[in-house]
């Protein structure tokens, strides 16, 4: 969770955003106890993250595409929304960008 939290937390600050500004969080599915700990102290609620560990399992580094996948097949996110994916692994090793969907443009 301390991994997770402070790649999460350093993307953020890195792209000048907060928790209030993000639209969902896409996190890595290894536990629904690991997501829901990072969720609560980031500051973003449940509600606003992306989970399918219950359908999927643990699909190692395939879960981030998956619930994004799974989240915009549910409309989940708008064109310009920003959607921060964090994932971890093996080593104390971990990764988060914070991305604009769409980037913004209406075509």
């Amino acid at each position: 969770v301390r991994i997770m939290v402070d790649s999460a937390a350093k993307s953020m600050q890195h792209a000048g955003v907060t928790a209030d500004d993000i639209a969902l969080i896409v996190p890595h599915q290894a536990n629904v106890r690991i997501i829901d700990a990072a969720c609560e102290r980031l500051g973003i609620g449940r509600d606003r993250a992306a989970v399918v560990l219950e359908h999927t399992g643990n699909t190692l580094s395939a879960s981030i595409p998956l619930a994004l996948a799974d989240a915009l097949d549910h409309g989940r996110v708008r064109n310009g929304d920003l959607v921060l994916l964090v994932g971890f692994g093996g080593g104390m090793t971990a990764a988060s960008c914070v991305l604009r969907w769409g980037g913004g443009v209406d075509d």
